[in-house]
Formats: structure tokens, sequence, C-alpha cells
């Protein structure tokens, strides 16, 4: 069983009791720093090592709980509070909330869409799926899976077919039919190309003449464990559409956990939802205070 960053943190810092006085000697503050790192903090890890050394050598944390609750304090600062959190953005009730999710091949993007429409059925709203992904091979194939898995409609295309006029029929159906939500699976291909920047402008502009306001929102999935690459991803991406909010997914774990420090950091956006299994349920409202209290869990 892996441990978790807590223990590890213990294992190369906290091992001695004399360090809670005498503070971290150099060999200990590369292997704080190490552990940190390895968990994609990012540049944070440097910060927040050598601020603890600092408050270790005046003496300031005297215990290892002491330790540990300025840990969460620390990491706590580089998250949003509470008061940025909120709910979907669903539109004014006069017509569809249109939610485009966006993020490249592997990320996790259409199992994520499967798990929101999971929640918000759950929460009473009707939902309609649109497989604007119409270049990648079985795409759309496993987008309808999913739609009849989860008893919902699902609009597609043509293979190779225009992505914004799947968005544009999924908005009309779910105009025509009083459907409270369409969420729009977009192309995932490698972010350097220009042409699929241009294509998510497109849907960007399509669904909003078909609806006020839309997309009511626009949300990135990012592989919470691929490091500087989710960084270029979440860079293009803000480039190209504006991005209301950051799914981080692939969390099961603490193992990269820092990685929702590092994007939410240097993306300057907030965080919507993290992904911590594979399971429909497997989807949490970001909540900083939980979040830290789990990374740094014994």
């Amino acid at each position: 069983m892996r441990r978790g960053l807590w223990r590890r943190i213990k294992d190369v810092a906290l091992t001695d009791v004399a360090v809670l006085v005498k503070g971290l000697d150099h060999d200990t503050l590369e292997a704080m720093e190490r552990v940190l790192v390895e968990a994609d903090f990012g540049s944070a890890a440097f910060e927040i090592t050598e601020e603890l050394e600092a408050q270790l050598r005046r003496g300031s944390l005297k215990s290892e709980p002491a330790v540990r609750q300025w840990l969460e304090r620390r990491i706590a600062d580089y998250l949003p509070g509470r008061g940025e959190q909120r709910e979907l953005e669903l539109g004014d009730g006069t017509g569809p909330a249109v939610i485009l999710v966006l993020g490249v091949n592997g990320v996790g993007k259409t199992t994520f869409i499967a798990k929101l429409a999971h929640r918000l059925a759950g929460r009473g709203r009707s939902v309609i799926l649109a497989a604007a992904d119409t270049y990648r091979a079985g795409a759309s194939e496993q987008l309808r899976e999913w739609a009849t898995r989860l008893a919902v409609p699902c609009v597609t295309g043509t293979q190779g077919g225009d992505p914004a006029a799947v968005a544009f029929d999924a908005v009309e159906a779910a105009k025509a039919r009083d459907i409270d939500v369409v969420l729009v699976d977009t192309a995932g291909r490698l972010h350097t190309h220009g042409d699929l920047m241009e294509e998510l402008k497109k849907i960007a502009r399509v669904v909003a003449r078909r609806r006020e306001g839309a997309p009511h929102e626009s949300l990135l999935v990012l592989d919470g464990t691929v490091g500087q690459n989710a960084m270029q991803q979440g860079h293009a991406f803000a480039d190209a559409v504006p991005v209301s909010g950051l799914v981080i997914t692939k969390l099961d774990g603490t193992a990269k956990g820092g990685a929702v420090i590092r994007l939410r950091r240097e993306l300057e956006i907030p965080i919507a939802f993290i992904g911590v299994g594979e399971g429909l349920d497997d989807l949490e409202v970001f909540d900083p205070e939980r979040f830290t209290e789990r990374l740094l869990a014994d």
C-alpha cells in the first residue's frame, strides 16, 4: 500500500524529535522538498519547505500535530476559500443550460461527462449529451454507450462532420423536448493544433446564437497526474475559450495531490470538480478544506 503524503513527510523530516527543537538540516530539507515535488506541488514545494524550516527554527512548532496543522493551513492558502465555491451556472430557466466540456484525449473527459450527467439527473435535472468530437474514432459510440446506461438522449453527427452542427442540433433538441442541460463533448486532439482551437471557438459562437448566455459553463478537464503537460493544456485552452472551471481527474490517491495546488495557482481558474475514482458517484464538488484534510490524512 502506498504511503500517504503525511506519512512520507514524517518519514523524511520528523523521525528525529530533535528536528522539532533545532530545525531541518540540509539533507532533510532536500528530502522534504523531494517528497513535495514528487507529489507535484511545483514551486510551492520549495516555498512550503523553506517556511516550515523557519517555523521550526523559531520554535513555533513543537509537536507533530502542530506541524501537521501548520501544513494544512499553509496548503489551504494556495486554494480558493469557500467564497469561490459555487453551483454550476445553469442559465435563467427559460431554456437549456449549455455546458462545454474541453480537454485533450485521455484525460477522462467522456467519463467526466457521464459522471456529471449522473449527478445532474440525481438532482432532478434532465440532460442531453452532444457527441461533438466527430474526429476521434469511437468517440461518438463511447458517449452513446454512456447515454444508454444513463437513460439520457444523445445527439451524434457523421464521422468527420462539423462539430458545431452537432452542438447546434443538441441545443435545438433540448429546446424542443424541454430538457434542462446540454453537455457538449468536444474534440480532444493535441492542444497544439490551431484548428482544434478554432473549432472550439466556432462551437461557442454557434451555441451562443441558439441560446442566450451560452455556453453557460466551459469546463476544462485535466489529468492530475501529468504535471507540466496539464499546465500547457490549461493555458492553450484558456487562450481559445473562456474557461469557467477546472475538473481535475485521476485523484484517487495522494501521490499527485499537489497537482490541485499547482493547477489552481498557475492557471488562476477556479476548480469546479475533482474525480476521485472510476464510479459514477466518484465526482466531488471541490472543497478546499476537505481536500487538504484528505491530502494530509495519516
